[in-house]
């Protein structure tokens, strides 16, 4: 058995999901919205997701009913993407990975969205 967790954040949704064997066991979200009219600014995106991440990550391992022990390797958004939002993920993601001793990969962005 493999439990993943993977870490997205390359535009204005921040995502975690846990997979179990291709088992989804979370599949959490949050989505940076501007007001009416305005796009997202990378610097501003990037805030968001730094704001949010650590309770969406709470969050993932509560709907997973999992502890980060549990965790076999850690995923992240490598890209493409915005650089700034993608930057604040990735940070979180080695972290954790080092933290939990995981081994950690990078996916492409695009070759994630085929895949599922």
């Amino acid at each position: 058995m493999t439990i993943a967790i993977g870490f997205e954040g390359s535009a204005n949704k921040l995502g975690i999901g846990i997979m179990k064997d291709g088992e989804v066991l979370a599949n959490e979200r949050v989505t940076y919205i501007t007001p009416a009219g305005q796009g997202f600014l990378p610097r501003d995106t990037a805030r968001h997701h730094q704001a949010h991440i650590l309770d969406l990550l709470d969050k993932t391992f509560e709907v997973a009913k999992i502890k980060p022990a549990d965790i076999d390797v850690v995923c992240y958004t490598k890209g493409p993407g915005i650089a700034a939002p993608l930057v604040s993920v990735a940070v979180v993601a080695r972290t954790v990975a080092q933290l939990w001793k995981k081994p950690i990969i990078g996916v492409n962005h695009c070759i994630g969205h085929i895949l599922l």
